[in-house]
This record gives C-alpha cells, structure tokens and sequence, in this order.
C-alpha cells in the first residue's frame, strides 16, 4: 500500500534510529491505565520502535504499516512475541470498531490526514478508551545538533519540521472526539556510534522531502559535523513529546 510519504528507500536506514524515552511511555501507560493484555493498536508502526515499547507491558499490539519494507522489518524487530502486523494507514486501517484501549502513532501522525486519523482512531477505541501520538525532537540546543542544524540550512535555507514539532493539543480538541489533551515530555540522551548516526540521518523523510537532490550532499556535510564531533560513539539528547486524549463517550 503506498501513502504520500514512501518510506521504502528510508526503511533500512530507520532501524538506527533512537527508541522513544523509557519514561515517556511509562507515564503514557499510567495515564491512560492500560494493563497487561490490553488491546492497542499502533499506527504507522515502521520499524516497531513504539510496538516493542508497548510489548515490554504486556499489551497486546496490532501493528498497521502501510509501507511494505517498514513493515518486513517491523515484524523481524517483533517476531516471536504475538504482534498482529496489517497492511494500512492511519485513516484506513480495515480493522474492527470499538476493539482498542489505546491508539498510538509514532512518529506517524504528521504524514496523515490528521483529522481522518483522529476519526478513525476514535471509531477503533472501545470506551473510554485513548488517543496517543508522539515524537522524538533533539535538543538542537546541544552544540553538535546546532552545528548540524547550520550544516542543513546552508544547503536548504527554508528547511522546516512541518507538523511534526506543532502543537498538536488544537488538532486533537478541533476533531471534538476527545477530552482534554495531556501532554508528557520525557528527555533522553541516545548513546550511538557515530557511523550509526550518520545513517539515521539517511532514514529522515522530512530533510530528503525538502533537499530533494542535495539530500546526499547534506548528508555528507551531516557526516562531516559527526565525524569531527566523536572519535567513537555520539551523545545525543532529545525529548519524547506525547500528547494523548481520552474518547468521549
């Protein structure tokens, strides 16, 4: 199944990208009083970053990814471990009504239809059940995302993040399906080698949108802000953004 954003020249690349911060989710299963074996449902699972989170609760997960290689290496990240894997999109996932305690998007709700995604996730939520998307932003306060930030905008001088580090509290009170919006920040800093760093990079669909064909020379100037920054291994601090909102019942 194809979306907008094809994801199948990033799928490998995105295996190295970091997990969300351990506390984030901790303070999302406490809200929303999720507990071992719960349904939810993760929409644009990719690579099962958030999947392998939820699983560590003893939720029980269906993943929906529509891009086929994201999807092959989700369900290897996940084999053995009882996660349903479907073919879908965040505003047409085919599965049932009412089924779910928790809807999650990782990383995945600023490349849908926002208000068809929240539709739609409303119509999988059993109850008061609940609503939860997320990102992770790095801190680009840190001198070495700094230094990166410059090496993209000499190459792409309007280079933006989209959606993605909005707000999103507005769009989830304007679908008028969902109670108030809480919203959790967990900060993390990411231990990685330096070549795995610069891979990561190459997993970014939001810079290669923007690039377009100076995509791989930003990467080489990415490369070259790394290399120079650690002999060995990168500390990269970054903050889990989640907001997440109850159904109406």
């Amino acid at each position: 199944m194809k979306t907008e954003w094809d994801y199948t020249d990033l799928a490998a690349a995105y295996l190295k990208r970091p997990d969300y911060a351990r506390e984030a989710i901790r303070r999302l299963v406490e809200t929303t009083q999720v507990h071992d074996g719960d349904p939810v449902c993760d929409i644009g699972a990719g690579a099962a970053h958030l999947t392998r989170l939820l699983l560590e609760y003893g939720l029980r997960v269906t993943a929906v990814e529509p891009n086929d290689a994201m999807r092959a290496n989700g369900q290897k990240m996940t084999a053995g471990r009882g996660v349903t894997w479907m073919e879908g999109t965040g505003e047409h996932t085919g599965l049932p009504d009412a089924v779910f305690a928790l809807v999650t998007f990782g990383s995945s709700f600023n490349v849908t239809d926002r208000q068809a995604a929240l539709r739609e996730s409303f119509r999988l939520l059993r109850p008061g059940g609940w609503f939860a998307c997320m990102w992770n932003h790095r801190e680009i306060t840190d001198p070495v995302q700094s230094r990166i930030e410059d090496a993209i905008k000499a190459r792409v001088p309007a280079y933006a993040y989209g959606t993605r580090r909005e707000d999103q509290a507005d769009v989830i009170d304007r679908s008028g399906l969902f109670g108030p919006v809480v919203r959790i920040d967990a900060s993390e800093t990411h231990q990685q080698s330096v070549e795995d760093c610069i891979e990561a990079w190459r997993s970014h669909g939001t810079l290669q949108r923007q690039a377009g064909g100076q995509f791989a020379a930003v990467i080489t100037d990415i490369a070259a802000v790394v290399r120079g920054a650690a002999t060995d291994r990168l500390a990269i601090p970054y903050v889990t953004r989640v907001w997440l909102a109850q159904a109406k019942k």
